[in-house]
């Protein structure tokens, strides 16, 4: 008899992980290894926000907390909401957990039945499709083409649901591609979600604030308020705070909802911790002056890797509208083999010999649920970008 559990089986381990982890096992075996495949901005986290850390440390705010977060973070958080998007939220329509990855957990095991439908728009984050595989729903992949921007079309959505439909996953700005909604690019999609109302909406908008151009990144409730009583908003502290350590996800959602999810947290890790919390209010109602010098190196790193790499042979990158990625076309390289007599069949041969022949570690588009592409995370020192980009231009030069 296996201990393993079967719905252990129907999970992969995370690949953006995986890659991160065989380059600091490289690194730490003494090569030279640029890792661009985390998802993690390089820049500390706030001042102000860790001052707020320690104070709570030191008032002795380390206790245990209503499950759903502090009455004072769910109040910021309803601010957040109201002041970026124009959302009303009340304290009790709102969730605090470890990261916006339990959040979406949370909601997928507390509504997902065996042969539910949740369809994800692709590329997509590569937790997506496990975290559904696991509440035993079934994950229906739409593809969002490279020559629409890698958004989603209302006619592809519209096709793809059923009377089986559960959830509809956005994400925007989007991992891995950097692809933003606008207001204007939601509208179509409201309408489509406006004819089937039994279909729940989960938004991500963990990247929200990292966009560039002038490029403001809408969400559905905000363009579509009828929507409001099926949907999600899920955002977080991670990306735009640098606060991945912290572990700070939170989302609206009716109250009924979150009511059923704190039940599931509660059975699970309770809240989330009283420090952190203490942190975030101060990230959500304090200064974003840090965001802005933030938004401003990601944007002059993403112009120069978009540059760099469109200049390498079998190679095509779109300029993203947000986060920190970029998500080049390999398709020219498919097919040649490297100096070492590496065959390049596939996104994944490109990567893995990239990372072993060069020492630069990306993530391999087929882990985006979207084959022929591979993610680059800029959130790294413009030296060593322009270090990794020049290694791909060569290795790309040398394939035969």
């Amino acid at each position: 008899m296996s201990l393993t559990a079967d719905r252990m089986n129907r999970i992969n381990p995370s690949p953006t992980m995986a890659i991160t982890a065989k380059a600091r096992a490289l690194k730490a075996a003494g090569q030279d290894i640029i890792s661009l495949s985390a998802g993690e901005p390089d820049f500390d986290t706030p001042a102000h926000i860790k001052n707020a850390a320690i104070a709570a440390i030191q008032a002795g705010d380390t206790k245990y907390t209503d499950v759903s977060g502090t009455m004072a973070l769910r109040k910021a958080v309803a601010a957040k909401f109201k002041r970026d998007s124009g959302l009303d939220y009340k304290p009790e329509e709102v969730m605090v957990s470890t990261g916006g990855k339990q959040i979406i957990f949370n909601a997928m095991l507390a509504t997902v039945q065996a042969g539910d439908e949740i369809i994800i728009p692709t590329p997509c984050w590569v937790s997506y499709p496990d975290i559904v595989a696991l509440a035993e729903g079934t994950p229906v992949f739409v593809p969002c083409s490279q020559n629409s921007g890698f958004k989603l079309r209302a006619e592809d959505l519209d096709a793809a649901i059923t009377p089986k439909t559960k959830w509809v996953f956005l994400n925007s700005p989007n991992n891995p591609t950097g692809a933003a909604y606008s207001a204007a690019d939601l509208r179509p999609i409201c309408d489509v979600l406006l004819k089937h109302p039994h279909v729940w909406v989960f938004t991500d908008d963990i990247y929200e604030k990292l966009t560039y151009d002038g490029f403001k990144s809408a969400t559905i409730v905000e363009v579509e308020p009828q929507l409001r009583d099926r949907t999600i908003t899920m955002n977080g502290c991670s990306k735009a705070y640098a606060m991945t350590g912290w572990r700070i996800g939170f989302c609206g959602a009716p109250a009924a909802l979150i009511k059923t999810m704190d039940k599931l947290q509660g059975q699970s890790t309770s809240n989330t911790s009283s420090v952190s919390q203490a942190a975030a209010v101060a990230a959500l109602n304090g200064p974003e002056d840090d965001i802005a010098i933030m938004v401003h190196a990601y944007k002059a790193r993403r112009d120069m890797v978009v540059d760099l790499l469109n200049a390498a042979p079998g190679l095509y990158c779109a300029k993203p509208e947000g986060a920190f990625y970029v998500f080049p076309s390999m398709h020219g390289c498919i097919g040649k083999t490297t100096p070492k007599g590496t065959k390049i069949t596939n996104d994944e041969d490109f990567v893995i010999a990239l990372l072993e022949e060069t020492g630069v570690a990306a993530v391999h588009g087929a882990a985006f649920i979207y084959p022929g592409h591979f993610r680059i995370s800029y959130a790294t020192s413009t030296e060593a970008l322009r270090e990794a980009c020049a290694r791909i231009h060569r290795f790309c030069d040398s394939l035969t």
